[in-house]
């Protein structure tokens, strides 16, 4: 069974930063992709940042040069590190797997079948 795990979320201030972590387990294949989506109440979802099996990154527009992508060295765990945090990144945020490990799916959220639970991020102004 895939099991992604979140946790890190909380609040912060406007201009503060905090750090997410996705571990991911239960997937049998060795290659895959991992990344971020959020949705904030009343709003569709929408893709943040996702991470390609050969280490590529790709961020939407609106948090280029604030957010960053990394990952342990077993490439099971992602981590989103949110810098210079602003009140429109208020969202629950989740964790996907696209096993097309060039995240072909991407950003396409319903074509993800692998989710985690969410974590709640909270900015304040």
């Amino acid at each position: 069974v895939v099991k992604l795990v979140e946790s890190g979320g909380g609040s912060a201030q406007t201009g503060g930063s905090l750090r997410l972590s996705c571990v991911a387990s239960g997937y049998t294949k060795p290659t895959f992709c991992l990344g971020w989506f959020r949705q904030a109440p009343g709003m569709r979802r929408e893709e943040v940042a996702s991470m390609a099996n050969d280490g590529s990154t790709r961020y939407t527009d609106s948090v280029k040069g604030r957010f960053i992508l990394s990952q342990d060295n077993g490439k099971n765990t992602l981590f989103l590190q949110m810098n210079s945090l602003k009140p429109e990144d208020t969202a629950t945020y989740s964790c996907a797997l696209d096993p097309d490990p060039a995240c072909g799916s991407w950003p396409k959220y319903n074509y993800l079948d692998f989710w985690g639970q969410g974590t709640l991020v909270t900015v304040s102004s």
